[in-house]
């Protein structure tokens, strides 16, 4: 039997929910980031769920399966990278995964962030956490790359709770 590795999935815009359901309705794993976050309309606020990373998600699957999870409607292609399929180690899944439970403010982009020091978190709901520390404008931000789908998870954290790694 092949060994599962998580396959980064491309979707149509906006049906990364609807991909996911109809994904595990097939009994494929699936993890798709949710983070919620207050919107503002003309006349009212409301809560709304939204993807982390806008027209990704994750699919835990063999090689050999991937043409399977493409059949899905929505589902348009598997990230690429050199001709091989991106994938995503599972300790970058758990490392998305806490962060997300923790309830912390994360932002993502894709930009070419330049390495920072190396740090590990000693306190707050993060602890135990390595990554990167990159100081934009007059506060710490930790990085944590997810180079299978080139993006960047950038948490905020007080300056007392990072130790660099010497």
């Amino acid at each position: 039997m092949e060994e599962l590795h998580w396959f980064v999935l491309y979707t149509t815009a906006r049906a990364e929910k609807k991909v996911a359901q109809r994904l595990e309705d097939q009994d494929i794993e699936v993890f798709l980031p949710i983070v919620e976050e207050l919107r503002q309309w003309s006349d009212r606020k409301k809560k709304v769920q939204r993807p982390l990373f806008n027209g990704y998600l994750f699919v835990k699957t063999s090689k050999i399966n991937l043409w399977k999870s493409l059949q899905t409607p929505g589902a348009v292609k598997f990230v690429n990278f050199n001709g091989e399929h991106a994938t995503v180690r599972e300790s970058e899944i758990e490392m998305i995964k806490r962060i997300l439970d923790t309830g912390v403010a994360v932002e993502t982009d894709n930009e070419d962030i330049a390495p920072g020091q190396q740090v590990k978190i000693i306190g707050g709901a993060l602890e135990g956490m390595e990554g990167e520390c990159v100081n934009k404008g007059n506060k710490d931000y930790f990085i944590i790359r997810v180079p299978g789908i080139n993006q960047n998870l950038i948490v905020n954290i007080p300056r007392k709770f990072l130790l660099t790694n010497s």
